[in-house]
């Protein structure tokens, strides 16, 4: 089997969509530990501005991203819709929680491997590693997301130290 016919075949399953501004994106079921609402976030002093701080879920701290703002979108007032997803990514040393702000979850969608087309690429000063692809849908197209590779190394490194 040629090796572009096993990636599109890895893409294909199930994803958790979820909307940042107009946009609706995904990210593979199997990275999902849990959906909740927001709760309060502890700030930690000298983060970036998309690290929203900590939360105490269960007796276990988690850092919290803000999506929007790791992706360079405006802020925006959270809302009953606003909510946090865990995920567990894999860091340098072992696989970490964090939990993400999205303006909103969707749906759970089972994506086809030939309703998924490779990222665009928008030429070399763009990064757009952590696009998996996009998924081709009735409702138009849906961003799905490596979160693995959201955030960059020394991040994820700066988000293992605060738990």
């Amino acid at each position: 089997m040629n090796q572009a016919v096993m990636v599109m075949d890895e893409k294909e399953g199930k994803y958790l969509t979820f909307m940042l501004a107009d946009e609706e994106y995904g990210i593979g079921i199997l990275k999902i530990k849990e959906i909740i609402g927001m709760m309060p976030i502890t700030t930690v002093p000298q983060t970036p501005a998309f690290v929203k701080g900590v939360i105490n879920l269960r007796g276990k701290v988690i850092p919290v991203i803000d999506l929007r703002l790791r992706f360079g979108m405006k802020a925006i007032e959270y809302s009953d819709r606003t909510c946090i997803i865990v995920v567990e990514i894999e860091g340098e040393a072992l696989n970490i929680m964090i939990g993400i702000v999205v303006d909103t979850v969707s749906e759970v969608l089972n994506i086809k491997k030939q309703e998924i087309e490779d990222s665009p690429k928008f030429g070399t000063k763009l990064d757009t590693d952590f696009i998996l692809g996009m998924a081709k849908t009735e409702g138009g197209v849906k961003i799905l997301l490596d979160i693995d590779r959201v955030l960059r190394s020394e991040e994820i490194m700066l988000l293992e130290k605060t738990t």
